[in-house]
């Protein structure tokens, strides 16, 4: 786990944490936050609800790995409404994410990694014709259940860092969305299978995060 910790941490991660498998709790109420469609993707990207899997199928599927890691990034506002460091640290968050999935999967194929709002590595979704990436593509957190506030109070990842910051979490396995407390958070995880090596557990790789 020092190892990947390192390699986040070299990346650009601004934390990097251990993340317990035995704490995360798919909710059903954080499900149905994406058939409310804010983001325009539910139905229209392959790595979102309800493409992703039932919640069920998500939670059968976190449930076939051990360990992971959680990935934060985490930047500063200058003023109450910063469009472009929200977009700056959702940028650094996605580049540091696809370099450490990239690194992960070599070592660990079958990771699982879920991001931050979804998976970016195309500028838009090829549904519904199929999808371009399915070995990279990554589903979100929040598309899993998963409430980030909570998977980092679980794991001791602080999730606020003060006024004026900008935070991104992932599992590689998210990224929870713009807060009002002036900050944007990404998370990411990655999770190695059940039978390899336990130096490789992963929350991200995580947005934020998931490909398998």
């Amino acid at each position: 786990m020092e190892k990947w910790i390192d390699i986040a941490l070299k990346l650009g991660f601004s934390h990097a944490a251990p993340l317990r498998v035995e704490t995360l709790q798919p909710r059903q109420d954080i499900r149905e936050q994406c058939a409310s469609n804010r983001c325009g993707a539910y139905g229209k990207n392959w790595t979102c609800p309800p493409y992703c899997g039932s919640l069920e199928e998500c939670t059968e599927k976190l449930g076939q790995y051990r360990r992971g890691i959680l990935l934060q990034t985490v930047g500063k506002t200058e003023k109450l409404i910063d469009t472009k460091a929200y977009r700056r640290t959702e940028q650094q968050h996605r580049t540091a994410l696809l370099a450490f999935v990239e690194q992960m999967q070599k070592e660990y194929p079958r990771a699982l990694c879920l991001g931050s709002s979804g998976c970016r590595i195309c500028d838009r979704c090829a549904w519904p014709e199929p999808c371009r990436f399915p070995e990279q593509a990554f589903a979100s957190m929040e598309a899993y259940g998963l409430f980030v506030t909570q998977v980092c109070r679980d794991n001791d990842l602080a999730y606020y860092h003060g006024e004026r910051e900008v935070e991104s979490e992932g599992s590689c396995k998210q990224t929870p969305g713009l807060t009002n407390r002036n900050r944007i958070r990404r998370a990411s995880w990655i999770r190695p299978q059940h039978g390899l090596k336990s130096n490789s557990h992963t929350e991200t790789v995580h947005v934020n995060a998931a490909g398998r």
